[in-house]
């Protein structure tokens, strides 16, 4: 059974007990955490899919750690002018497991 999860503006397909990579959640480390938005659940007998979100479905999820992604480095320059810019971000993500998967209803 497989789940697509709206989370931030990001889609993501997840299944029962795996970990996955999410942006960053406002949760401690050990907590469990339900996300709502479900936009399509399937199992090997139906598909069911929501508009815009299934009604009742649900993905629980449990908080490993929070973690940050490798450093991009952002360069700018300017020719014939003395402008240079150099800038680095590290994008944060929470790691989670994926506890359990309610499918709802049509």
């Amino acid at each position: 059974m497989f789940a697509l999860v709206d989370l931030s503006g990001e889609q993501i397909i997840v299944q029962e007990k795996n970990t996955y990579f999410i942006p960053k959640q406002e949760a401690e480390p050990g907590t469990e955490i339900t996300f709502d938005s479900v936009l399509l659940t399937t199992d090997d007998s139906k598909t069911i899919v929501g508009n815009p979100f299934v009604k009742k479905a649900s993905v629980k999820v449990k908080v490993l750690e929070h973690l940050q992604d490798d450093k991009v480095i952002v360069f700018k320059k300017k020719r014939r002018i003395s402008y240079k810019k150099t800038v680095g971000h590290r994008q944060q993500y929470t790691k989670v497991e994926v506890t359990g998967i309610v499918a709802g209803k049509e």
